[in-house]
């Protein structure tokens, strides 16, 4: 059994070495972790929401040492990792704050004496989270469905044992009981193993479509709920009445954030014909401003992808897109590396479907340029794909753009004039191949519970 490594992508240069769990050591921490879920469950919501509010505050106290270790596991440049620990904090205060409300008592009127329904927590859950936001994904699961009551086991990606390790010390820093959150310091073939132990009782997993229904399917075998974020393609409608200034902005910075590493990122323009040039000089003198750099380095706005095969696998998909006819418009600069994991930010035009730039997820900081003919054709453009996570739309008409948005657009959510993002006060989740289920806000708190009938005669 193989060590699990953590690899800076921006030099290869070794940063941890983790000895996996053995069987009967794994077996061990989820029995321990079982163990203490009875006195978890029955400490008062109020109490452990309390506790909640102490992981927000030390959150910001580490978030400078936290993001420098993120940008040495996965690429992240600093001032972003800075952001996602702001969010990661903002997520615990916001279920603190209102996890209390959440999860009260809901009177129904009949005809016993009293009848209501009640939230009550399943146990363990288990956590599969990626490498991509190694803190948010993380705290995204763990703030509602520990402040619910259950208790959590993560397995988290193999290269950010860091963060993983990390954010177990958070939660006994603050003086949460032994044993309520752990990590699993294992690989994902151990995947099924856990999904199958008695004590598990529920999965959440964020991270590829094909690692999903593997997921759900040994899930299923054993009867396990599962709520899942996995892949994205998400277009961005461009029409000829927008704002081509927000339009672009929101583009750019929707395809760069985490170096274009995310499932929400803007992956599609789908671009008004009778604007589309116009767009395209916009972009390029926006794409151009930005820098790929060393991570640690202020001036760097993208950071390397996450490892070798990451960048490899874009280029492929970019280069066969382009052999189909894609026009490579804007290429920057990289650092000159023979041993770091950086791609330029590009930006295709004349993507069509049937090409990889427009049919499969492209995973890094490529934009591509898709051209329509008119509304419905980029309303139709925009779905011609098995994703359905976000999705925008740019208009100066906003009551069109709130019914593109909430009608015309399948995705789990729809914005106007701005890029797709996460909120912890709204729900998040997808439809399609993108999964199913919601995270965050007063959705995300109830995936995790037994929604409980009780009547009194």
């Amino acid at each position: 059994m193989s060590d699990l490594r953590s690899i800076n992508p921006s030099n290869g240069d070794i940063v941890g070495v983790y000895p996996q769990l053995s069987e009967q050591e794994l077996n061990q921490l989820i029995a321990e972790v079982n163990s203490e879920f009875d006195l978890w469950r029955r400490i008062p919501i109020k109490d452990r929401c309390k506790y909640f509010k102490y992981l927000a505050e030390a959150i910001q106290i580490r978030k400078d040492e936290f993001a420098r270790l993120m940008a040495l596991e996965m690429g992240k440049p600093l001032f972003q990792g800075i952001g996602e620990l702001d969010k990661c904090a903002w997520v615990c205060d916001y279920y603190a704050d209102n996890g209390e409300k959440f999860l009260a008592d809901q009177t129904i009127k009949t005809d016993a004496s009293d009848s209501y329904v009640s939230f009550q927590p399943l146990g363990v859950i288990l956590a599969v989270m990626p490498w991509n936001f190694p803190f948010w994904q993380v705290f995204r699961f763990a703030a509602p469905s520990m402040i619910a009551g259950n208790v959590a086991v993560l397995k988290h990606a193999s290269n950010v044992q860091g963060c993983a390790d990390a954010i177990e010390g958070l939660f006994i820093e603050v003086g949460i009981p032994n044993n309520t959150f752990r990590n699993l310091t294992i690989d994902s073939s151990k995947v099924d193993y856990v999904i199958e132990n008695p004590f598990v009782k529920a999965v959440s997993l964020t991270g590829s479509t094909s690692a999903g229904k593997s997921v759900a399917q040994k899930a299923g075998s054993v009867l396990k709920k599962t709520v899942l974020e996995l892949g994205g393609s998400d277009p961005y409608v461009v029409l000829k009445d927008a704002d081509l200034d927000i339009a672009v902005d929101s583009c750019v910075s929707g395809r760069l954030l985490n170096s274009g590493q995310s499932c929400i990122a803007a992956k599609r323009f789908i671009v008004d014909i009778n604007i589309q040039s116009e767009f395209e000089k916009k972009i390029i003198n926006k794409m151009n401003k930005q820098k790929v750099g060393d991570p640690f380095l202020d001036k760097s706005t993208v950071g390397p992808m996450v490892n070798k095969a990451a960048k490899d696998e874009l280029a492929i998909q970019v280069l066969k897109s382009i052999d189909q006819g894609a026009k490579l418009i804007y290429e920057s600069d990289i650092p000159k590396s023979k041993t770091g994991c950086y791609h330029p930010i590009m930006v295709l035009s004349n993507v069509k479907p049937g090409m990889p730039a427009f049919d499969e997820e492209l995973f890094g900081p490529v934009g591509c340029i898709i051209t329509a003919q008119d509304e419905s054709e980029a309303i139709s453009l925009a779905n011609q794909t098995v994703y359905g996570l976000g999705a925008a739309v740019f208009t100066s008409d906003i009551e069109k753009g709130k019914e593109i948005a909430n009608i015309e657009l399948e995705a789990g959510a729809g914005f106007v004039n701005d890029f797709v993002r996460s909120d912890p006060r709204l729900p998040f989740g997808g439809v399609k191949e993108s999964g199913y289920g919601n995270e965050l806000s007063s959705y995300g708190i109830l995936e995790f519970v037994n929604i409980k009938t009780v009547y009194v005669r």
